[in-house]
């Protein structure tokens, strides 16, 4: 069978071009991953909405209420950033109900990839960067308190830390947060994460150090899984491979190239199959005004996961 891989025309609604957030890139990356052979549109496995009560094991019905309705604060839609109207909260609800779809398809097959998620700068009564509801703390709420898993890892290798992500699950000991990130940037007010690791800015990759010299973020992520992974032995484990890491990305302070991207990738998904563990990816952040080329950076998940699925023996 093909890797599993979720989206849905949803994805993309009508945005404003010039807007900071490039609402585009979600059907942009799904046109990259078919026009590069790795996948048709009819093999896109389509989500449905995620229910208001699973969104509830996670955020506050009243909060879950006002930005459905249209009715967040001012300072709410202020720190969110992003325009509201039906179709993008049509388009939010639709995501998270596409990340856990990608979750139970981990558990059943070994591996699979959205191509979308990674809010992890929602919070459990207010959004925050972009991110309106969190979908990587509503799969651990849902899948712990349905029994389909006992432990989650969530691994998130984007560029900002997943604050919201760490606040939400603070008190819920069975899902792990490990958050990579660059120390100086956003948030500027950090959460506590099980495990933090701040990166300092300019931190790249070999190939990139050919050309600097500094020390390797792909070691940084070796070591970490190498450690973490054996110590929690989760039943699941949710990447969050944002490419605001990459060096071309407007939001981002670290200097991945491309074949860093892929590299920690495959590393990630490699680590956790080597051990048995189901792990399935989110894209998480990027943001850059070359959207083709954004998508580009955002397919190399895709693409990775591919190169694991045929050699792994997944399915």
């Amino acid at each position: 069978m093909p890797l599993p891989l979720i989206y849905h025309d949803d994805y993309s609604p009508e945005f404003p071009a010039d807007h900071r957030f490039p609402m585009d890139k979600f059907r942009l990356l799904r046109d990259h991953l078919v026009d590069s052979g790795l996948t048709e549109d009819g093999q896109l496995l389509r989500p449905e909405l995620c229910p208001a009560e699973i969104l509830a094991l996670a955020h506050e019905p009243g909060y879950i209420e006002r930005y459905m309705s249209g009715a967040l604060s001012r300072e709410d839609q202020r720190r969110l950033g992003l325009p509201w109207n039906e179709a993008l909260a049509r388009r939010t609800v639709r995501a998270v109900g596409g990340s856990i779809l990608a979750a139970e398809q981990a558990l059943e097959h070994g591996l699979a990839c959205h191509l979308a998620g990674g809010t992890h700068h929602a919070h459990y009564d207010y959004p925050a960067g972009f991110c309106i509801f969190n979908d990587l703390a509503v799969i651990s709420h849902y899948l712990l308190a349905s029994g389909r898993v006992n432990r989650v890892l969530i691994f998130d290798c984007d560029v900002h830390q997943g604050d919201g992500t760490a606040r939400i699950l603070h008190d819920t000991p069975d899902a792990i947060t490990v958050s990579l990130h660059c120390e100086k940037n956003f948030p500027a007010r950090k959460a506590q994460s099980d495990w933090d690791i701040p990166l300092p800015m300019g931190m790249g990759d070999a190939d990139y150090l050919k050309v600097v010299g500094d020390a390797d973020y792909l070691k940084v992520v070796d070591d970490a899984l190498n450690y973490l992974l054996p110590l929690y032995q989760p039943d699941l484990v949710l990447y969050d491979a944002g490419v605001d890491v990459h060096k071309d990305d407007a939001l981002g302070y670290l200097k991945l190239t491309d074949a860093g991207v892929a590299a920690r990738d495959e590393s990630v998904m490699r680590h956790c199959l080597g051990r048995d563990i189901p792990v399935m990816g989110v894209i998480g952040g990027g943001y850059s005004k070359d959207r083709p080329a954004l998508a580009r950076r955002h397919g190399i998940l895709h693409h990775s996961a591919q190169r694991v699925w045929t050699s792994s023996g997944c399915h």
